[in-house]
C-alpha cells in the first residue's frame, strides 16, 4: 500500500509526494488523450461501463476506458484520501492498442508507464 507520506525526488531536486505525482500524471494522460483526438465529448451508455471484462475490452476502446473508468476512479480515490491500487499494468495494454496507429502516443505511453511504476512499487 502506498502511503501519502512517501515522497519522490524529481531530477531538478524538488520533492513531491506520490499522490501529487499521480494527480499530475492523470492530468497529463487527459491532455494527451485530447491532443491525440482520443477524448470523447459524449459518455458511452451506462451499460458499456458495466462490462466485467478487463479494461471493458468488449464495450469500450482503451481511450474510452481511460477517460470514463480509469481517470475518474483514480481522481476519486485521491480526493477521498483512499489507498491507491498496489499494482497497475496499463502501459502494456496501451502500447498494444496504439501500435501501428501513427498517432504519436509516446508521451501518453510514458505517462501511463509512470503511473504503473508508481502504483506497483
Amino acid at each position: 500500500m502506498l502511503e501519502s507520506t512517501r515522497v519522490l525526488y524529481r531530477p531538478r531536486g524538488t520533492v513531491v509526494d506520490v499522490n501529487t505525482r499521480i494527480a499530475e500524471l492523470l492530468m497529463d494522460i487527459e491532455a494527451q488523450l485530447r491532443q491525440l483526438g482520443q477524448w470523447d465529448a459524449v459518455a458511452p451508455p451506462a451499460k458499456a461501463l458495466e462490462s466485467e471484462q478487463p479494461f471493458c475490452v468488449d464495450t469500450l476502446t482503451l481511450p474510452q476506458w481511460l477517460q470514463f473508468v480509469f481517470l475518474p476512479t483514480l481522481y476519486s480515490m485521491l480526493e477521498r484520501g483512499q489507498s491507491l491500487p498496489e499494482r497497475c499494468g496499463i502501459a502494456p495494454m496501451a502500447e498494444e492498442y496504439f501500435r501501428g496507429t501513427g498517432l504519436g502516443s509516446d508521451e501518453l505511453l510514458a505517462a501511463l508507464a509512470c503511473v504503473d511504476d508508481l502504483l506497483s512499487k
